[in-house]
C-alpha cells in the first residue's frame, strides 16, 4: 500500500495521464499497458494521498479517445484492446463526440512533471506516419519520406540521401510494410484479448 502524501489537487484525468506517460517512458518497447498497470503506477505515484475510484473510471472510459463520451470528452488515451491503453497519437480513430484535451494544461500538473508533459507533446508531434494512411490520406511513400527526413535530422546528418544509405530506405520500407494491418495493436495484447473467456 502506498504511503500517504499531502494532497496537491491533481485531477483524476491528470493522474491517469501522468501514470500512462511515465509507463511509456519507463518501458519504451511496449506499445500499450493494461488498465491495472496504469492504476498501479498511479497508486505508486500517490499524487493525492490515496487512489481514488475516479482514476479507474478515467483510465477505462473518461480519458479514452475512441470510446463514446460518458460524460467526459478527454482524448488523452487510446484503447488498443478491451483492457489496454496508451497515450493517443495523431491519426488514431477518435469518437466524434470527443473534443476534450489531449494533454493537461501545464498549470494542472505538479512542477516536477512539466518535463513529462513536454516529452508527451514531443512524442505526439514526432509520431511520424502513425495512422495517416487511413485517416490523413498520406501514402506509405510520403510517410517513408517524412520518417527518413526525421531520422536524418535526429541523427545530425545533412540530407536523407538514399544513394549514400540505401539500406536505410529498405529498412524503413520494411518497417512500414503492413503497419496499417495492426493499427497500433500490440500482438501480445491482441492474443490475450482473444483468449479471454477460455477455460
Amino acid at each position: 500500500m502506498a504511503t500517504l502524501a499531502p494532497s496537491i489537487g491533481v485531477s483524476c484525468a491528470v493522474e491517469v495521464f501522468i501514470a500512462t506517460a511515465l509507463l511509456h517512458q519507463e518501458q519504451p518497447t511496449r506499445s500499450s499497458f493494461t488498465i491495472q498497470e496504469i492504476l498501479a503506477k498511479a497508486e505508486e505515484l500517490n499524487l493525492n494521498g490515496e487512489i481514488r475510484a475516479g482514476v479507474s473510471v478515467h483510465a477505462s472510459q473518461h480519458c479514452v479517445a475512441n470510446k463514446t463520451p460518458n460524460p467526459a470528452k478527454h482524448r488523452m488515451l487510446y484503447a488498443t484492446g478491451k483492457h489496454t491503453r496508451r497515450l493517443v497519437l495523431p491519426g488514431d480513430d477518435v469518437h466524434p463526440g470527443r473534443t476534450g484535451k489531449i494533454f493537461p494544461d501545464a498549470d494542472e500538473l505538479p512542477e516536477k512533471y512539466l518535463p513529462l508533459l513536454q516529452w508527451a507533446r514531443d512524442r505526439y508531434a514526432s509520431s511520424v506516419g502513425h495512422g495517416e494512411d487511413k485517416v490523413g490520406g498520406k501514402t506509405g511513400e510520403q510517410s517513408l519520406n517524412r520518417l527518413t527526413t526525421h531520422l536524418t535530422v535526429a541523427n545530425g546528418m545533412d540530407s536523407p540521401s538514399s544513394e549514400s544509405r540505401p539500406w536505410l530506405g529498405n529498412l524503413l520500407r520494411l518497417r512500414l510494410a503492413g503497419a496499417h494491418l495492426a493499427d497500433g495493436v500490440d500482438p501480445d495484447d491482441h492474443v490475450r484479448e482473444l483468449r479471454e473467456g477460455w477455460e
